[in-house]
């Protein structure tokens, strides 16, 4: 990569700065009754309780609570159902660990309002804006970390919409004039998303993570969303609930190309995941310095 571009590497989460140096983990709680994997779907507030005390005791950063389904072709909710299912969530988390980082899953600016309330300090958005033309003034508002997803169209359509001239290019395109509109609405932390699994085919997906180092080019933190996905188990002829293996192997490659935050359903294997890399890269380096002294 050209030393030219450079990433961020922190971000201000309401005054506490997170250092991404390493890369960190972010752990997802569904309050939804059909979220692609069962394992992550949690209704009942001790049980998210339980679930989010596990995925910091094993080394999240980030807890990503979401209530509305995202999987293609899933159902639309109206947002007094969403806000019901993520804002109980999110006190809960808070009032048990006041401490956490909180991130929530959300397209719609009055859900990332309240939440933020509540004590959520990130927003997540699948939508990268388009399904809400308040949100990005809302974040500028909040300022709090926003994280900029591609997905064309919905979830209920995104799976007819992955036509692309050029599938690396036209992603960038996507995202360059909506982090210049960011900037220009004083919003400091966005982190990039491409999106797998949305308005994509398997073979893109496996496309869009060889090529994930381009998305360096626009010095954005890199958030992957890799874990058990269909592009995983479909490949392997298998299911959601057989996808951790396969998991593991693609967040070595998304690790290597560069992304700072995994969004996981396993934490523990993500960390253990992480912890691996980063002793491959120290060794990487003190071999570059080595041969360099050999020279």
């Amino acid at each position: 990569m050209n030393p030219l571009f450079k990433t961020n590497r922190t971000l201000n989460c309401r005054g506490r700065l997170i250092d991404l140096s390493v890369p960190k983990v972010m752990g997802i709680i569904n309050t939804t009754p059909d979220s692609f994997y069962e394992g992550s779907r949690q209704t009942d507030l001790k049980a998210i309780v339980l679930q989010a005390e596990k995925m910091l005791s094993q080394g999240a950063t980030f807890i990503d609570v979401g209530g509305y389904s995202s999987r293609p072709g899933s159902t639309d909710i109206p947002i007094e159902e969403e806000e019901l299912r993520v804002l109980p969530a999110i006190n809960a988390i808070i009032k048990e660990f006041p401490n956490a980082f909180i991130s929530v899953d959300t397209f719609r600016s009055a859900i990332a309002e309240k939440a933020a309330d509540a004590g959520a300090c990130m927003v997540n958005d699948i939508s990268g804006g388009q399904l809400d033309i308040n949100m990005f003034a809302t974040i500028a508002k909040l300022q709090v970390p926003y994280v900029l997803m591609h997905m064309r169209g919905n979830p209920q359509n995104m799976a007819q919409q992955t036509q692309y001239d050029d599938l690396i290019k036209d992603i960038m395109d996507y995202f360059h004039p909506k982090i210049h509109q960011l900037n220009r609405l004083g919003v400091k932390d966005c982190i990039v998303d491409v999106g797998f699994g949305f308005s994509k085919t398997p073979e893109q997906n496996f496309q869009l993570l060889d090529g994930l180092s381009y998305y360096q080019l626009l010095e954005k933190p890199l958030l992957v969303g890799l874990s058990r996905k269909s592009m995983i188990w479909r490949t392997l002829k298998t299911d959601a609930d057989h996808a951790l293996n396969g998991t593991t192997a693609l967040h070595v490659v998304a690790l290597q190309k560069g992304a700072s935050i995994l969004r996981v359903h396993d934490v523990k294997e993500a960390v253990e995941t992480i912890e691996l890399v980063e002793k491959i890269n120290a060794a990487h380096k003190q071999n570059l310095k080595q041969a360099e002294l050999n020279h």
